[in-house]
């Protein structure tokens, strides 16, 4: 299944768990706070999946782009694949890296309009 292109504007490479090659999907927004959005790209990706690298892919997209993390909203995209499964219908959380533990919150939908108020078609 191929994640259409309307969900971020660039592929972006980098190093998953045990240095493993691996790419998402990225939008950065800027807005009052700088919005990132890492994209899960599925069979696209060779490795580490978003979710899984966490804080360490979004300090490499930091260093990358030349962010703050702590200037930046996190986001994480499940993008809608067509598929029957609800494994893969869309969602988007918010990761927050203050605590000692990664936590998520999902968004809603006046969230996510918020965010794409041109919708992402």
């Amino acid at each position: 299944m191929k994640v259409p292109e309307k969900y971020y504007d660039e592929v972006f490479d980098f190093r998953g768990q045990w240095d493993m090659p691996s790419r998402c999907g990225l939008k950065i927004i800027g807005r009052e706070k700088t919005v990132v959005i890492v994209t899960e790209l599925y069979q696209d990706n060779p490795g580490t999946s978003v979710t899984a690298a966490g804080r360490s892919l979004a300090e490499q997209i930091c260093r990358d782009k030349n962010l703050r993390l702590e200037n930046i909203a996190y986001l994480e995209c499940n993008p809608d694949t067509d598929s029957k499964l609800s494994f893969y219908d869309e969602d988007f959380f918010e990761a927050d890296f203050t605590g000692d533990r990664l936590a998520y919150r999902q968004l809603d939908a006046r969230e996510i309009r918020e965010l794409f108020p041109e919708g992402i078609d």
